[in-house]
């Protein structure tokens, strides 16, 4: 099949997944997806990408039309209180969608609950710490069921902390709302969102139905060493590193740091041949300051 005739859907064209879609309309792909307001819609059609409205309360119009002669679909859709958006409303329409060869789920490493700062992979059993991560193994599941249930090859991305262009700890310095916090001995896993788009279409080239895959970068570092070396890029003075017990954080941010884990990429690097290209956040920051971010 030439490029011309590719064509990705995309349930959910946030940040992640429209940097996919730039890389394959550069291509040739035709790309279409979902939003979930008219302003994202009008930008997105901007871009070439035919966008349509959805979210659990407004489900797909005419979803067979939009999936006819989709090739590929990539779901970033995460799931609510109630399940899986997506295949609540529309499983019986991608199953109908007789040209997709290709369907991507994007998770997050928060599968792997807390692992107090250890290494994980992807055959570490999924023990998530909170509501959260309990529902993104719901949907894991909900999406493999689909792939062993209508033989569609179903893949699973469990993403780091995502980073780029417009997102990064450099972005948070300028605006003025960096913070250090200090808890000891705590480290993520992040990942440039250009490497993320390297494993989806390295999946895309070598389908492995039923897959997961680890995609985050070499480096687990402690936030606050992130944000301190943003700072000495762009040349300021770090804020006041503050004890995680005294932060005051929010309940949101502070889930993230009910984790503590270290997690492998091996499997995207032996079976998809991944190299990645900012294997630390040292490198991607550079790379997105010298490219003018």
């Amino acid at each position: 099949m030439s490029a011309a005739t590719r064509r990705l859907f995309c349930f959910g064209l946030g940040y992640t997944a429209r940097a996919l879609a730039r890389a394959l309309i550069a291509e040739g792909w035709e790309i279409a997806g979902t939003c979930r307001g008219e302003d994202a819609r009008r930008e997105l059609e901007a871009e070439g990408i035919a966008a349509h409205l959805f979210d659990r309360e407004r489900p797909l119009t005419g979803a067979a039309d939009a999936l006819a002669g989709a090739t590929h679909l990539l779901s970033s859709v995460p799931p609510d209180a109630t399940g899986d958006a997506v295949l609540d409303c529309h499983a019986e329409a991608i199953a109908h969608a007789e040209a997709i060869e290709w369907i991507g789920y994007l998770s997050t490493t928060g599968v792997y609950g807390n692992h107090r700062g250890l290494w994980v992979d992807e055959d570490t059993p999924s023990i998530p710490s909170g509501e959260r991560g309990r529902r993104r193994v719901a949907a894991e599941e909900l999406w493999l069921n689909y792939w062993w249930g209508h033989g569609i090859p179903v893949h699973v991305f469990r993403l780091a902390g995502i980073y780029g262009p417009g997102r990064s700890a450099l972005d948070q310095v300028r605006a003025g709302s960096a913070r250090r916090i200090d808890k000891q001995g705590h480290v993520f896993s992040r990942v440039h969102v250009d490497d993320i788009v390297a494993v989806l279409r390295a999946s895309i080239a070598r389908p492995n139905g039923g897959r997961a895959y680890n995609v985050c970068d070499d480096a687990p570092a402690p936030p606050a060493e992130v944000i301190e070396h943003a700072c000495e890029l762009l040349g300021v003075a770090p804020p006041p590193l503050v004890p995680f017990d005294e932060a005051d954080l929010s309940p949101m941010a502070a889930s993230f740091y009910a984790d503590n884990k270290r997690v492998r990429n091996d499997r995207i690097k032996g079976e998809l041949g991944v190299a990645l290209a900012h294997p630390d956040y040292r490198t991607g920051l550079a790379a997105i300051l010298a490219a003018g971010g």
